[in-house]
């Protein structure tokens, strides 16, 4: 009995040891997992508010594109003219032999559709003639849909609901693998954002409104804040679409900005489910929404003008204003233009044109929106009298422009009430209480809309009454978030489906996973301090008048935020951003170490290559919309007038000698030309000690 009771103790033993390393390294697991989760939450946050900064920028520089736009992009072309001019340019362009591409014949059949999922997995292109047809009919086809799409579901017939897809095709291509094709018993709704950042936008769009040519009543597409030809040329796709259909990719952009304007904005399902891309406002009106001529709409970057400003231009004999930016002087019908050494007489077709008059540099003088000289911006040599004047924007009026903005760009918030999206700088945040309001208002149950990354793919908020659904997985970094889909019955309780599209990642453990996001995270917004080195140390050394280099955790995270307004926690980033002295002060110009701009130009100062820097995206536009035959080649003289204009609009104190510097040295092979492609490529922020 002694030995038996002895041997049953020292099981007891042996188990109650068991049983306290079993917690132990359950208790550590659980901090290593939260630790992961932590820095996957922070690396998530840091990209959100650099896209987010990025959107803002873009929104601030909206006048100044349209001015670009306006007097670049149509000089010497026409628009997409009727239905019957458009036919007659499709039959114009021929299909060589050598095409081993779909061949498309309408109206479309399920066989097309298969042929060209197949062709896009073996990244074949479709021919320029199919897609200008393909547009065409879509276009005709959205023409006949109401503002507001209503649908009804039933067991048989769950509708699928995707969010951002962005130009990934994988994830696409992934979601009709498990959740089978479009079809008149799989029909699907896709909540806007099928283009930009990613490099298969174009193929995306060709697949949807493929299917939606097939089944018009069980594909269903609500247009987003990217579908939008402003925005198109910030965020890739009209680079994407110049890089893949180069002699047509003209025609095919202008007749998207027409399809992009017929997208339904929002659909309604059972009359209970209000889906929308971005989200609502407290004052989203639904019934106003749903009588509007939605065509209207053709860039939310080009607000409609005030009554005051109209009123004043119909006041002015001698001056058209058009757009925030400026105002150009009006041609007299049969007035002689001189461009670029010739002369031709303005046009008196039923287009408004305009221009300015060809005055010596000292007397020509744009004046900006507030009245104000700015001296010679652009030669006029530059703003040929071919521009054409879009009447849409003046037709636009200030409520319905809101009413669409609001519900592309809002963003729910856990707090109430209703407040501007400050962070992308359009549409509004808007809380649990404005949305218990509208769905009670229109008797619905439920929002769902998409527009905001999520690291699962969804996320509900606001008491379970709004759902964000997002498609795109992998959207900042390779395994940086799921994409999800959601499925509704008539029951009208979601079913969400995840997926990460993984290719390289598959064997990687949670650990690598969530480092290479860090990583990348954290690079970025190195960059983002670097671009903006001369500030930031101008901030900091407000708070160390002795300069010894050091300044506190507070002062520092404040300096940051101040400067870059990412609203991000400085203080809990500093280990990973800066040195820490022993005192427990921070080295503020560490962050800046081990960086460094390329191309090194030592003719230039530094401060006018990290102003380039800073910009390089936004004169990559302008550059692109310069450069009308697409070579990717500016003349010098034409990137001096662009940077100077582009210098006045932004108030950058540079002068115009650093500027002729900066052309001289990027004309490498001094021909006069400057391949801004490769430049702007090759030039970035990379650490010292690279391949070194």
């Amino acid at each position: 009995m002694g030995c038996g009771t002895s041997v049953t103790g020292s099981r007891a033993k042996k188990s109650e040891r068991a049983i306290k390393a079993a917690i132990l390294i359950q208790r550590w697991y659980r901090c290593y997992m939260a630790r992961l989760e932590m820095r996957r939450q922070y690396a998530l946050s840091i990209f959100q508010s650099i896209e987010y900064a990025e959107e803002q920028a873009q929104l601030q520089l909206s006048s100044f594109f349209t001015f670009m736009l306006d007097h670049f992009t149509h000089l010497n072309e026409t628009d997409t003219g009727s239905d019957v001019q458009l036919l007659e340019y499709e039959r114009t362009i021929e299909v060589p032999d050598s095409y081993h591409g779909p061949r498309l014949s309408f109206p479309l059949t399920v066989a097309d559709t298969n042929s060209l999922l197949h062709a896009f997995k073996d990244q074949q292109h479709l021919h320029a003639r199919y897609v200008l047809q393909l547009l065409h009919e879509t276009k005709k086809v959205l023409k006949q849909m109401p503002n507001i799409i209503h649908l009804s579901t039933s067991y048989s017939k769950e509708i699928t609901i995707c969010g951002d897809l962005h130009g990934k095709l994988d994830d696409l291509l992934l979601i009709f693998y498990k959740n089978g094709l479009p079809s008149e018993e799989n029909p699907y709704l896709f909540n806007g954002d099928f283009v930009d950042r990613g490099k298969n936008s174009v193929e995306i769009l060709i697949i949807l409104f493929a299917f939606l040519l097939v089944y018009p009543n069980h594909l269903h597409l609500n247009r987003g804040n990217h579908e939008d030809h402003i925005m198109n040329l910030r965020y890739g796709f009209t680079k994407e679409v110049m890089k893949k259909y180069r002699s047509h990719g003209k025609k095919i952009l202008n007749l998207l900005q027409d399809v992009y304007s017929w997208l339904p904005l929002a659909t309604v399902i059972d009359s209970k489910v209000l889906i929308v891309h971005g989200g609502i406002s407290d004052t989203t009106d639904l019934d106003f929404l749903n009588l509007f001529k939605r065509n209207k709409m053709k860039s939310m970057l080009r607000p409609p003008k005030s009554s005051t400003e109209r009123n004043h231009d119909l006041e002015r004999t001698d001056f058209v204003e058009y757009s925030p930016i400026i105002r150009v002087k009006r041609c007299l019908p049969g007035q002689a233009i001189a461009v670029k050494g010739m002369t031709r007489p303005s046009s008196s077709s039923h287009r408004r044109r305009y221009t300015g008059d060809l005055l010596d540099a000292g007397e020509h003088r744009w004046l900006l929106h507030d009245g104000a000289s700015s001296g010679p911006l652009l030669d006029a040599q530059y703003l040929e009298c071919g521009v054409h004047m879009p009447s849409v924007p003046s037709e636009l009026t200030a409520k319905e422009w809101k009413q669409v903005a609001d519900i592309l760009w809002s963003d729910p918030k856990t707090q109430n009430g209703c407040t501007p999206n400050k962070s992308r700088g359009g549409g509004c945040y808007f809380g649990p209480d404005v949305t218990a309001r509208l769905l009670k208002r229109y008797n619905l149950k439920m929002l769902i809309r998409s527009h905001e990354c999520k690291q699962e793919g969804y996320e509900i908020s606001h008491d379970g009454q709004v759902i964000t659904i997002f498609s795109a997985s992998n959207y900042y970094e390779d395994g940086s978030n799921r994409g999800a889909y959601l499925k509704l019955n008539p029951d009208l309780i979601p079913r969400f489906v995840q997926y990460q599209v993984s290719k390289c990642t598959r064997k990687q453990t949670l650990h690598q996973r969530v480092s290479v996001v860090e990583w990348s995270a954290l690079k970025s917004l190195r960059e983002k301090l670097y671009s903006r080195r001369s500030e930031l140390i101008a901030a900091f050394r407000q708070y160390d008048p002795n300069d010894t280099g050091r300044i506190s955790a507070t002062e520092w995270a404040s300096a940051v935020e101040s400067v870059l307004h990412l609203d991000l926690p400085w203080r809990t980033l500093r280990s990973r951003l800066v040195q820490l002295a022993p005192g427990g002060n921070i080295e503020y110009l560490s962050c800046f170490n081990d960086l460094e701009i390329k191309p090194a130009i030592k003719e230039v100062q530094p401060a006018l290559v990290e102003t380039l820097y800073r910009y390089r995206t936004d004169l990559e536009i302008i550059f692109n919309i310069i450069d009308k035959d697409h070579s990717g080649l500016i003349s010098i003289e034409e990137f001096r007038q662009t940077w100077k204009l582009f210098n006045s609009h932004l108030k950058i104190d540079i002068d115009d000698e650093s500027i002729d510097n900066l052309a001289r040295s990027i004309d490498f092979n001094k021909d006069g030309s400057i391949d801004f492609n490769e430049f702007l490529e090759a030039f970035h922020v990379v650490n010292k000690f690279e391949n070194k």
